[in-house]
C-alpha cells in the first residue's frame, strides 16, 4: 500500500480537537471499583504438567474480570529463575485470542514472567455473555452496544486488562514494581488504555500500531481491519445518529487515556499502514502524558517493524531498568 495518510512532519504535528466526556474519569473509576467489588475469590494458576517445553513453565488461568466473570489467560514463567521477576502483560489484536501458549515464547526467554490475556468473546477460552442491546455490525465487535457507553463492548475489556495487571502483581514469582503492559494493534490500544487506567501500577507500557485511537479518524479514512464497520454500520442503520456512537466510542478513545498516562512508553508505527492509519496512532502518541518515544517504520503496513520492534522492545526495556536481572 503506498502512503497516503500525512506526510511525517504533519503527522508529528497532529493533535486534532476531539471532545472527551465530562465525566470521563467518574465513568472509569465507577467501572474499575464495581469490577474490584464483584471479584469473588483470587486468580486460579493451574500448571500444565503435560507441559512439552522444557525450560518454561506453563500455568493456565482464571481470573476475575468485568462483572467477576472468569477470564483466560496463559502465564509462562522462565523455569529456575529466582526472585521475583519482571513481567510483561499481553493483550492481544482483534479477533484473537491467547492461543496456544507455545507460540509466544519471546519474553519468557528474555526471563520476564509472561501473561497472555484472553479477549472475551474473540478468543477460544472466554466468552462474553453479557448482552448487546441493539443492533450490530455482523461478526464484528466495534458495534456491540455502541450506542450506550454502559453497555459498550471495550468496557468490559479494557476492564477486564487492568484486572489482569492488579492480579499478576500479586503473584509471588512477579515483582510488583515493574509490570509492563504490551500489545500490537487492539492489544496496543488495550495496553495504552490500562498505561492510563492502572496508574503507577504499570511501569512501563509497549504500544504497537495502536488500534482505539481516533475513532472517527479511523471510521473516516481505513479502508481495511474493524474500523469499517463503524462505517458500515452506520451506513446501514441510517435512524442512528453518529454523533451519538462517536460520544460513545469517545469514552474508550486513546486520544483520552493518553494524557493521563504517566508510565514510560515506546510505541510504533507503520507510515503504510491501512488499517491504523498513522495519523490515528500520532493522534495519541502526541497527547502522551509520560515519558515516551516512537519507532517509525517507513515502509511498514500493519505489522510495523515485526520482529525488529520486538528487539528495540527488548532494548528499551534494558535501558528503562526493567530487564531481568
Amino acid at each position: 500500500m503506498a502512503l497516503t495518510d500525512m506526510p511525517l512532519d504533519d503527522l508529528r504535528a497532529y493533535r486534532p480537537a476531539i471532545a472527551e466526556p465530562e465525566d470521563f474519569d467518574s465513568f472509569w473509576s465507577k467501572t474499575l471499583a464495581t469490577a474490584r467489588d464483584a471479584a469473588a475469590g483470587p486468580a486460579e494458576y493451574r500448571l500444565v504438567e503435560d507441559s512439552p517445553l522444557s525450560t518454561v513453565d506453563v500455568f493456565d488461568v482464571r481470573f476475575p474480570g468485568w462483572g467477576g466473570q472468569p477470564i483466560a489467560a496463559w502465564l509462562l514463567l522462565p523455569r529456575g529463575a529466582s526472585g521475583p521477576l519482571p513481567a510483561v502483560v499481553n493483550y492481544i489484536g482483534y479477533s484473537g485470542g491467547r492461543g496456544l501458549y507455545h507460540e509466544n515464547l519471546l519474553w519468557s526467554a528474555a526471563g520476564y514472567a509472561h501473561l497472555i490475556v484472553d479477549s472475551r468473546g474473540q478468543g477460544h477460552d472466554t466468552p462474553d455473555p453479557d448482552p448487546m442491546p441493539g443492533p450490530q455490525y455482523v461478526g464484528g465487535f466495534m458495534t456491540r452496544g455502541v450506542e450506550d457507553p454502559e453497555h459498550y463492548y471495550y468496557r468490559r475489556l479494557m476492564t477486564d486488562c487492568v484486572r489482569a495487571v492488579e492480579v499478576l502483581r500479586e503473584h509471588p514469582a512477579v515483582d510488583p514494581a515493574r509490570v509492563v503492559v504490551a500489545g500490537g494493534s487492539q492489544g496496543g490500544g488495550l495496553a495504552l488504555s490500562v498505561a492510563a487506567l492502572a496508574g503507577d501500577a504499570v511501569a512501563a507500557a509497549l504500544i504497537d500500531v495502536p488500534f482505539l485511537c481516533h475513532f472517527r479518524r479511523g471510521a473516516d479514512s481505513a479502508d481495511m481491519g474493524p474500523y469499517p464497520e463503524l462505517a458500515t454500520y452506520l451506513s446501514v442503520h441510517k435512524r442512528v445518529d453518529p454523533d451519538l456512537v462517536f460520544a460513545t466510542l469517545n469514552y474508550f478513545d486513546g486520544v483520552h487515556f493518553a494524557p493521563r498516562a504517566t508510565a514510560p512508553a515506546l510505541f510504533s508505527v507503520g507510515l503504510m499502514d491501512p488499517i491504523c492509519p498513522p495519523s490515528t496512532v500520532y493522534a495519541a502518541y502526541n497527547r502522551y502524558a509520560g515519558e515516551k518515544d516512537i519507532r517509525v517504520w517507513q515502509f511498514g503496513d500493519h505489522g510495523g517493524g515485526r520482529g525488529s520492534q520486538a528487539y528495540e522492545q527488548l532494548l528499551w526495556l534494558r535501558e528503562h531498568g526493567l530487564a531481568p536481572a
